[in-house]
């Protein structure tokens, strides 16, 4: 019996990790996606300085957002679990 709570345990745990790389591609993903569509107005070979810039500031304020986001989510599961 004991075994059994290990093993579902360790599953639960791969279960999450997987999980939280999943989130982190996606955040990737989108971040990638918005940034590149404000910033780049004519792909080529390289990026311009402004388009560098731009680019950083984006990616800066979408990772801010993001964090604030998840700080409020986790506040407000913690809030909700201990009301039970």
């Amino acid at each position: 019996m004991a075994m059994a709570n290990v093993d579902k345990g360790e599953l639960m745990d791969q279960v999450k990790q997987q999980i939280a790389v999943a989130n982190a591609q996606e955040l990737l993903t989108q971040m990638t996606e918005k940034c590149f569509k404000k910033c780049v107005n004519k792909p080529g070979t390289s990026l311009d300085s402004s388009e560098q810039k731009c680019i950083s500031m984006c990616m800066d304020r979408f990772m801010d957002s993001w964090n604030l986001i998840s700080r409020a989510y986790g506040q407000r599961i913690q809030r909700e679990q201990s009301k039970f």
